[in-house]
């Protein structure tokens, strides 16, 4: 048969595959083969079996499904007796049990049921029994592999009467239901027990325990359950159980660290289990190479698929030998011996995917550490993995041939049309890594007897781009891990199913996967404390690691006091925070440490350990001391004394007390029972006879030495009206300056009652006794202040009645003033979740046998039905008033015993207590925090959402929301919904009107929380709100129907600093028409709109306050028209110079100087300046402003600063620092040293040049260009001159001189108006004629063409030729006068006056033509 279904082999380059069919033969009912489609299952699960004996190889530990080795019995019993139900079960992972009583689930809330469960033994107890118990009981057995059950029957009678029927008497297990069952109970008591072993890797190791059993009946003999770790074993080629006779052995033939553990043999009887545990350590074997680390261990497979699997391992510890610097991963065929390297390079973390298997193989993989040294032996091999695809018998299906034949086949073997598969679906990562993701997908409906694969694409997060992913081989199982993928980096994938006819589309994309980042090893374990566990054995607890990152144990190292020989206690890492170091040597001292590992490796080690010498933890305790006389009445003595200082490492539990006449040798007993208090009143003695005591205490170790015998006490009655002393004195709470007394009350009170009590203090040694209360105190504990830091005092206490002070208590022990060490106080506040009042307490010492003692006013609490909790974990004890009330105020302390007195206190007063409660309440009634309160936002069409945001919201959630009162409905076209994530709640409302105006509620209930959040919508409020939604309406239609602005008009600032106006239009059509207009003036811009793309720009020139206003834009066709505007001002104008300021700062050069005539100037060229720029001028340290000295200002294309009439103080370095929105940009200069100096004389320079330019002569208007006129006439050249001095005036004609004479006259009047008067003119006086007019700063001359004609002939046409006037050079050098006003030269060259604004010349008549300009 196994023939029959064994699958074709795959050819990679055709993806073909040989069909076989499994053919079935069985026999059935006619009803059966109606509904013979039921019955598939069973079909395909035996086509499975077999091939499962032709695929994997067969080996116990990989049965993983539920089994029960025990099964539940069924019991007769009689009511009110209690009755157990046993069963045993195995599996992988540790199934989850549940009990049913007549198929319902048990309630265990109830308390009528209890139940157990400790290595697989699950136990279900009823304690009291009556008739309603009367029923069948199952147990159900569940993991992901599968599911068992177990059923019994308990059937309850009443005590002495007849049998009563039963509806379960058709149960198979009725003679175990019979009344007269005999209930049987074996004793197992061992008799030799297995102890410790301490062994090396490749040695045998042998667990015996031999036992005694009664009754020893041979038909019902004890189960041996052997565990390591609490994890069952089984015999396998590992381990080898042996049980019979009384005597169970375990034998490890072969050892590896991975059998190192507890191991725990446990005897299960139908009336309990007997069980005993030892340790056994197997240490590192001699490494190939010296000082290389020691063997991996714990190797296991995950994810096996066809072609890979990934294997992880445990790091070893490494205590002399160098770190770890990788590993390598070997593999095996299974049925050869061949081992071969997986990897070429040695990988740093504990986990390694396997590629390259063989599809149907089976192998075992083992790995190996490597270190600076060399390689470690390898670790024990895994168990055999077989590589097959883990979905291949989904695939399988049933078909009726007719009759009662049936053929088993996979469904992509049935014959169909060739065609390309469907699209996979479903994918998702069911495993995340580092460097590799396992994905999961499920797979199309598929019919073609055609082999179908699939293809994997991965994209990297933003890249948009697809990549397959290499396979190397053909993918068939759904389910493929993806390797060599980039660290903390996220991806998505998508699966493309194919065949030989095609490609399927892609499947949909995964979300974001991202892979885990490296987050290191972890930090260093916590404090670790030892403590005595045994002779030879150190218990060791510690603080678990801050930062764990994915914790995998811990290695615990132990060294000798004083050496430096660190050894490992354990060998394969503990999950736990505690563990016992064994085989110490008794009396010698030791420190330990503790290091945490992960898959990268081990962390630093933790602190040292306190010294601790290795000594058994119970002996006898030490003697007590202190016997004082309480009270005597003549014939008896009351007596207490103090508890031993040492208890022997267990409680001391009895006291024993001798007595002898006082000169005598001669001790008697004086009470038979032991005592349990330290209070004893002696009887029968004689009166006046005196007396000695002594005591003995005694704990679980025996009995321990006397006492020191009492003081004499004589028996004579004590009359005198006074109180007696008060015993029992304790100290707790030291401090540095302060300690708290206890007391307890005399016996004897004397004539009255006690009215109050005096402490009493005094430094050890000396008889100066201080009274820490003038007042007396009515309760028994007193707080004693103004101690002094490091002295030594003893106490006592006086208790007082209404005739006075009685004696004085015996002294306490000895404190001295200081406190513990790291001692901590206590806490006191309300739990915010269950709104109890906590008070906390951590202990800065913890040892064996620690124990926190609360006490309320100092009397320690021991009722606990008002609801008082105490609740202590490791050194952390909180004492918790679940139902607190007023009367609860007083003082609360903590002591922790066998410590150096950790103790202390917390008062809470009447006023704290009120407010703790009041928030008690508070907690306890819960009004749902809101993160906003009730909103509403106008959504598309003019909808109105009204929403909330509560801090947490759960997903039992319920709301309600309400408009003036009256609720509001959810239903369509409304929508109510919630987020949990988010905490949002929400209404939307389809259609808003003006019947909504009022107020809106929502009202929340989560649980017992309640919440509640309004919104008041009237007047103008609501108009707005109305006016928005009407608005959205019919917006929503204009963008549907006509042209309009998807994108409104926004202000866009280029790299450049140009300035653009931008927005984009759609839905247009060839008619459609576009403007632009700024402040209703329409606008031609020089490129116009594209409406082909959409996008129209409208660049702003020179963009400053100049060019701000409103800017519009429409767009229009015969469809309708559209409006978008931008009011280019405020913050949108202030939003692009910020930009401008950003990108010119960016782009500002470096200060450079340019001199004027008027000052130095600094300029600084940029992309564009505008004077609303944020640009700041600085002087040093100090802001410059626009003043006479100093002129701000610029061109488009640089910013300037022009220091006007520089002087000494104008050294130094300016800065200009343009400062943008998110940061500024800076540019300085030293104007100082040789740079001032040049610009300096630069300046100089170019002002005396001015200086000579504006006192120069020169000739101000008047002279024409061209001059015509007839002969015989008169000709006069008249215009107005100016200079300081006055200038000189001389002509010239053509080149020459001219003469003054009768014909030419030369005038110059008032040194402003000169005047060349030509009588008589004739033909000879045409030509060029030239005025010059010149000072001792420089000059000028003018040229004008006299043209001359004879009477009667035609005016010639003259046309001027254009010539520039002709400057004369100033005189050298030129001398600038000083002001008249200056008293006395100044060591600065004086600033010159302003200039002089320019002064035109007089308007006068001309009889000659004026000059063209």
């Amino acid at each position: 048969m196994s023939s029959l279904i064994k699958r074709g082999s795959y050819n990679h380059e055709y993806h073909h595959k040989q069909c076989k069919y499994v053919v079935k033969e069985y026999s059935s009912s006619q009803a059966m083969e109606e509904r013979y489609e039921h019955k598939t299952q069973a079909r395909i699960q035996e086509v499975v079996r077999t091939k499962m004996g032709d695929k994997y190889v067969r080996e116990e530990p990989m049965i993983r499904g539920p089994q029960f080795m025990t099964r539940l019995r069924s019991h007769t019993v009689y009511e009110h007796t209690s009755v157990k139900l046993f069963c045993s079960v195995e599996g992988f992972p540790m199934p989850d049990v549940k009990w049913y009583k007549d198929d319902v689930i048990l309630s265990m809330s109830t308390g009528n049921y209890l139940v157990g469960a400790k290595g697989g033994v699950h136990t279900l107890e009823i304690p009291k029994l009556s008739t309603d118990d009367t029923a069948q009981y199952a147990v159900v057995a569940t993991n992901l592999h599968g599911q068992a059950s177990s059923q019994a029957s308990i059937i309850v009678k009443r005590y002495k009467q007849e049998a009563e029927s039963c509806s379960y008497a058709w149960l198979p297990y009725t003679a175990a239901m019979l009344p007269q069952i005999q209930y049987t109970k074996i004793t197992i008591e061992f008799v030799e027990k297995f102890g410790p072993v301490f062994a090396t890797e490749g040695d045998s190791a042998t667990l015996t325990a031999t036992m005694t059993l009664t009754p020893n009946l041979a038909n019902l003999q004890p189960e041996a359950q052997w565990y390591r770790d609490e994890k069952r074993l089984s015999d396998s080629k590992w381990v080898k159980i042996e049980t019979g006779r009384g005597v169970s052995t375990l034998t490890i033939p072969n050892l590896f660290k991975d059998d190192e553990g507890l191991y725990t043999l446990r005897m299960v009887t139908k009336g309990g289990t007997a069980e005993h545990s030892a340790f056994v350590s197997v240490a590192d074997g001699p490494p190939p190479v010296t000082l290389a680390p020691g063997a991996p261990m714990d190797i296991k497979i995950h994810d096996a698929n066809r072609d890979y699997v990934i294997v992880s391992w445990k790091p070893p510890n490494t205590t002399t030998e160098g770190p770890i610097l990788g590993y390598f991963v070997d593999k095996c065929e299974v049925g050869t011996d061949n081992w071969t390297q997986c990897n070429d390079h040695p990988i740093k973390i504990c986990k390694y995917p396997v590629s390259g298997l063989f599809e149907g193989h089976s192998y075992y993989f083992r790995v190996r550490a490597v270190n600076s040294h060399g390689v470690s032996k390898a670790s024990r091999m895994s168990d055999p993995i077989a590589a097959l695809d883990p979905t291949e018998f989904e695939r399988l299906h049933t078909k009726n041939l007719g009759g009662r034949l049936n053929i088993v086949s996979y469904h992509d073997e049935v014959e169909a049309e060739g065609k390309p598969p469907g699209v996979p679906s479903g994918i998702y990562a069911s495993e995340t890594d580092r460097t590799y993701v396992v994905l999961s997908w499920k797979a199309p409906a598929y019919s073609c007897k055609a082999p179908m694969w699939y293809f994997i694409e991965k994209s990297l997060a933003g890249s948009g781009a697809w990549q397959r992913v290499n396979t190397q081989v053909p993918i068939r199982s759904p389910r493929y891990a993806v390797f060599d993928l980039a660290e903390g980096k996220q991806y998505q994938f998508r699966v493309v199913s194919a065949n030989i006819y095609g490609c399927s589309e892609p499947s949909e994309p995964t979300g974001l996967i991202q892979t885990e980042e490296l987050k290191g090893v972890p930090s260093a374990p916590g404090q670790v404390i030892s403590t005595t566990e045994t002779d030879t054995s150190v218990l060791i607890q510690w603080a678990p690691p801050k930062e764990p990152n994915n914790l995998i144990g811990y290695y615990i190292d132990q060294c000798v006091k004083g050496s430096k020989d660190w050894t490992s206690a354990n060998h394969k890492p503990r999950k736990n925070t505690k563990f016992v170091v064994s085989g110490l040597t008794t009396g010698q001292t030791y420190v330990f440490r503790v290091q945490a590992i992960n898959e990268l490796g081990l962390s630093e080690e933790s602190q040292e350990s306190a010294p601790l010498t290795v000594k058994a933890a119970l002996t006898h305790s030490s003697a007590p001391y202190g016997i004082s006389l309480l009270n005597c009445d003549g014939h008896s003595m009351v007596l207490s004394w103090r508890k031993p200082l040492v208890s022997g490492g267990a409680p001391v539990k009895e006291y024993y007390v001798d007595k002898r006449r006082s000169g005598t040798s001669t001790w008697r007993e004086i009470h038979i029972p032991a005592l349990t208090e330290r209070l004893y009143r002696a009887e029968g003695l004689t009166e006046g006879a005196v007396y000695q005591f002594h005591v003995y205490a005694a704990n679980l170790a025996g009995v321990g030495p006397a006492s020191k015998h009492s003081d004499d006490f004589s028996c004579e009655a004590w009359t005198m009206p006074t109180p007696g002393p008060a015993y029992d004195l304790t100290t707790c709470e030291l401090r540095d300056d302060s300690c708290v007394v206890e007391w307890k009350k005399p016996v004897y009170l004397g004539s009255g009652p006690i009215t109050g009590y005096h402490v009493e203090y005094a430094k050890k040694g000396t008889s100066e006794w201080t009274t820490a209360n003038e007042t007396a105190v009515s309760h028994r504990f007193l707080k004693v202040t103004g101690l002094e830091v490091g002295s030594t005092y003893v106490m006592r206490v006086r208790a007082a009645n209404a005739a006075g002070v009685g004696m004085a208590s015996m002294a306490s022990d000895s404190v001295v003033a200081k406190a513990v060490e790291g001692a901590q106080e206590m806490s006191c506040g309300v739990d915010e979740k269950t709104g109890d009042i906590v008070m906390k307490f951590e202990s800065c010492q913890m040892s064996e046998g620690s124990h926190f003692m609360w006490k309320k006013d100092y009397k320690e609490i021991t009722d606990f039905s008002k609801g008082l909790v105490i609740k202590t974990e490791g050194s952390h004890s909180k004492l918790v008033l679940t139902h607190a009330e007023k009367e609860d105020f007083g003082t609360y302390s903590v002591s922790v015993t066998n410590t150096q007195g950790v103790s202390s206190s917390y008062s809470i007063s009447a006023e704290e207590m009120a407010k703790m409660l009041a928030l008690s309440y508070d907690i306890r009634h819960p009004v749902i925090p809101l993160k906003s309160e009730l909103a509403y936002k106008i959504l598309e069409r003019g909808r109105m959402r009204f929403w909330l945001q509560a801090e947490e919201i759960s997903s039992n959630v319920t709301y309600k929301f309400f408009a003036n009162n009256k609720e509001l409905s959810g239903a369509s076209p409304n929508k109510m919904g919630h987020d949990v994530a988010t905490g949002v709640i929400e209404l939307i409302m389809d259609h808003f009107t003006e019947e909504n105006e009022g107020t809106f509620t929502c009202m929340i209930t989560d649980g017992g929380g309640k919440g509640q959040s309004s919104l008041v919508l009237i007047g103008d409020a609501f108009k707005a709100a109305l006016a928005e939604a009407d608005y959205q309406r019919r917006e929503y239609i204009r963008v549907k129907e006509g042209p309009h602005f998807s994108e409104f008009l926004t202000l866009q600032v280029g790299d450049d600093c140009s300035v653009t106006v931008v927005c984009k239009v759609s839905n247009l059509k060839k008619e459609s028409v576009f403007h632009w207009y700024k402040d209703e003036t329409e606008v031609i811009p020089d490129v116009k709109p594209d409406l082909g793309s959409g996008i129209c720009k409208l660049p702003i020139k020179l963009f400053s306050m100049k060019t701000a206003g409103v800017y519009k834009a429409t767009i229009s066709d015969d469809r309708g028209k559209d409006m978008s505007q931008l009011d280019v001002s405020g913050k949108v104008f202030d939003g692009a110079i910020n930009k401008i300021n950003q990108l010119a700062g960016a782009s500002a050069a470096e200060l450079v100087i340019s001199c004027t005539a008027t000052g130095i100037q600094l300029q600084c060229h940029m992309k564009y300046y505008t004077s609303e720029m944020n640009i700041t001028w600085q002087h040093g340290e100090s802001k410059l402003a626009h003043s006479d000295k100093i002129v701000i200002g610029g061109t488009p294309s640089m910013a300037t600063m022009e220091v006007i009439e520089p002087s000494e103080k104008s050294k130094g370095l300016y800065s200009i620092v343009i400062t943008g929105p998110e940061d500024s940009n800076k540019r300085t200069l030293d104007l100082s040293g040789d740079v001032y100096e040049k610009a300096y004389a630069e300046f100089q320079k170019l002002k005396a040049e001015a200086y000579a330019e504006k006192n120069r002569g020169q000739v101000v208007g008047g002279l024409p260009d061209v001059v015509t006129i007839m002969e015989k006439k008169t000709l006069s050249l008249t215009c107005t001159v100016c200079g300081d001095p006055k200038p000189q005036v001389s002509w010239l004609k053509n080149g020459a001189d001219v003469e003054p004479d009768d014909q030419y006259v030369v005038s110059l009047d008032q040194g402003r108006f000169a005047c060349l008067t030509i009588k008589g003119v004739s033909m000879e006086d045409s030509g060029r004629y030239t005025m010059i007019v010149q000072n001792k700063y420089g000059g000028e001359s003018v040229d004008i063409v006299v043209s001359v004609y004879r009477h009667g002939e035609k005016i010639p046409d003259a046309k001027p030729t254009l010539t520039p006037k002709t400057l004369i050079p100033p005189k050298l050098p030129i001398e600038i006068p000083q002001p008249k006003a200056q008293a006395a030269p100044s060591p600065a060259p004086s600033p010159s006056p302003a200039p002089p604004k320019a002064v035109g010349g007089r308007g006068m008549k001309s009889p000659t033509p004026t000059r063209r300009k």
